[in-house]
């Protein structure tokens, strides 16, 4: 793989399966409400890029079996059960999750990190597709790649039916745990999947046709002084706090929507995803790894987003997040007609995820915290902005990055205009 003026050559050198170091229950689980959702079934992949670690594959697999024993279903297979189209169950097989072992002929240095979106060789540094022979699916892949400066990659292929991304950073600081000499996971896991005893009513749709066009990236770093500047103003015109998220998925959708050339009365719809763990009564148990959020959707005219301040965006993404009790409630009870999880897939969607606070940034296998973490695009059809951390490679690096594909080619340079401008960038 050629990066600008560096040739990078990853070799894989061993990959099997790594069970659980000790004996697991075989049984088979259920799922949650949450768990079954169809557009679930998918991988989240993620690259993990530290600065040191000498020998890491080899520490890694082991805290990987030991940390297998508590969380002992990620070791198992996904299963239908009562010949039911979509209904799922884990069978706890103890059969283990896929592990590959990797090197590459160069630094990190000299590829910058892999902070250039652009540039990165995923297929050479996410674990490979593994052969219809093996006939297995694991729900979790991963390969941990050696750099000659001592760096490695973790290239992370996760079930998204199994875990959210809290449940798998969870799990991945409790691997950490035991690398670092631990003798248990300071969080005892639960699989707790009973907290929506209900089912969701099924609503037969007609599949909408896929569009057409191609988003293309963009990495927007925002300096934290701007966002806290805009937190001040905020709360000395309305009296009330908001929060980074907030700001800067207000400036998102606003820079985006005055970028596009909408029809004015055009419906624009803003989607994120809000954990609600804490919504339930009684809360979900400290533990829990599964899946547990809500859609939260906005919608407006074109012309309301693209005129209004961002305090005015702001105050429309509080207000609808005061209603997420009562619509996740009504969810869980089975009220409704329309999939909440099935907005439209158009050009008019938005959808914004915060992964600051997942704790993919806070993970140590013994050698200090990531220097930064790369979600991978899942969709090319699905206008996303990802809130994270810049980089630690980036001095002072204090502040925001936001990662994006939401935007075409003829829209992109109109679109980061307008966010250089209001966030001052």
């Amino acid at each position: 793989m050629m990066m600008g003026s560096t040739s990078m050559c990853v070799t894989r050198t061993k990959q099997s399966l790594v069970k659980p170091a000790e004996e697991t229950p075989l049984t088979t689980l259920d799922l949650s409400l949450i768990d079954k959702i169809p557009v679930l079934r998918c991988d989240a992949r993620t690259l993990h890029v530290f600065r040191h670690g000498p020998e890491a594959a080899s520490v890694i697999r082991e805290a990987l079996s030991r940390a297998l024993v508590p969380y002992y279903p990620l070791a198992g297979r996904l299963v239908a059960y009562k010949s039911e189209e979509g209904c799922l169950q884990v069978q706890c097989s103890g059969d283990g999750v896929w592990f590959v072992e990797a090197s590459a002929d160069c630094t990190l240095q000299s590829v910058h990190f892999f902070d250039d979106i652009h540039s990165i060789p995923y297929h050479d540094l996410l674990p490979p597709d593994i052969p219809q022979t093996q006939g297995i699916d694991p729900l979790v892949k991963m390969q941990v790649t050696q750099f000659e400066c001592g760096g490695f990659v973790i290239g992370l292929v996760f079930c998204h039916t199994i875990c959210d991304g809290l449940g798998a950073a969870q799990f991945l600081n409790a691997v950490g745990e035991l690398a670092r000499g631990l003798q248990k996971p300071a969080i005892k896991p639960l699989w707790h999947r009973h907290f929506a005893p209900l089912p969701s009513p099924s609503v037969p749709k007609v599949p909408p046709p896929m569009p057409s066009y191609k988003l293309e990236h963009a990495n927007i770093d925002i300096p934290m002084h701007r966002i806290s500047n805009l937190k001040q103003e905020f709360l000395r015109l309305t009296g009330l706090a908001c929060s980074s998220f907030e700001i800067v998925a207000a400036g998102l959708w606003r820079s985006r929507a005055r970028a596009i050339d909408f029809e004015a009365s055009a419906d624009l719809k803003l989607v994120f995803f809000a954990n609600c763990r804490q919504i339930l009564e009684p809360p979900l148990p400290a533990g829990f790894y599964g899946n547990c959020f809500f859609p939260v959707t906005i919608t407006a005219s074109h012309e309301s987003v693209r005129e209004a301040s961002i305090f005015d965006v702001v105050k429309m993404i509080q207000d609808a997040k005061t209603k997420l009790p009562s619509e996740f409630g009504k969810y869980l009870k089975g009220e409704g007609s329309d999939d909440p999880f099935a907005p439209p897939l158009s050009y008019r969607t938005l959808f914004i995820s915060e992964w600051g606070r997942l704790g993919f940034n806070n993970i140590d296998y013994g050698w200090g915290p990531p220097v930064h973490v790369v979600p991978i695009q899942g969709s090319s059809i699905i206008p996303v902005g990802i809130v994270g951390y810049m980089p630690l490679t980036m001095l002072p690096n204090k502040g925001i990055r936001l990662m994006t594909w939401c935007v075409e080619q003829d829209h992109r340079h109109a679109f980061l205009h307008q966010m250089h401008a209001l966030m001052d960038i």
